[in-house]
């Protein structure tokens, strides 16, 4: 894992960090943008992100003997990191594979209306997915989605956490925030 860890840090460094004066979708001035979608989206980032996501993800469900039905979290940013941690699941351990499902951000307006798309049904255990965390507000809007739906949040699996309050925001929830990489670990 050590080595898929470094591909999938300098996959991120060379295509997703950028530094300058940015503002993020929380409104927060920022001197660092991180777009995960470009290394998620990536073939090679999306190996590297399965194999780390599913093997973090498997590790905190069998220590704490949980069952998980699906995985998934607001689109766009999440899509690309729960399918591919979906996708290592079933290749690896398919007795275990994970359903993948995504959070609209608004109601669909025709149609059945959903707001939420893909495997996911009313009971379901999830896990909620994020690439990337900097307030959390994205993610607990995810959450408020899934739970009004009937979904039972386990846990939280980050790509990257920034450090600035996200992670401590939605773990007040009492939702365990599982992050990939935070700040510190991927710039040190």
């Amino acid at each position: 894992m050590h080595q898929a860890a470094a591909d999938l840090k300098a996959l991120l460094l060379k295509k997703s960090v950028r530094t300058g004066n940015f503002t993020l979708a929380s409104g927060k001035q920022s001197d660092l943008y991180i777009d995960c979608r470009v290394t998620a989206l990536d073939p090679f980032g999306a190996n590297l992100i399965g194999t780390l996501g599913w093997h973090a993800v498997r590790s905190k469900i069998h220590s704490e003997h949980l069952k998980i039905d699906a995985i998934g979290g607001m689109t766009l940013g999440a899509d690309p990191v729960s399918l591919a941690i979906g996708m290592a699941s079933a290749s690896e351990h398919p007795d275990e594979a994970l359903q993948v499902f995504t959070v609209r951000k608004e109601p669909k307006g025709h149609g059945a209306g959903k707001q939420i798309e893909g495997n996911f049904k009313s009971g379901d255990t999830i896990i909620v997915v994020d690439d990337v965390i900097t307030t959390g507000g994205s993610t607990l809007k995810a959450i408020d989605v899934i739970e009004r739906e009937g979904g039972k949040v386990a846990f939280c699996v980050v790509l990257v956490d920034r450090e600035e309050g996200g992670r401590e925001a939605i773990e007040a929830r009492g939702i365990h925030v599982i992050p990939l990489f935070t700040r510190t670990t991927l710039l040190g």
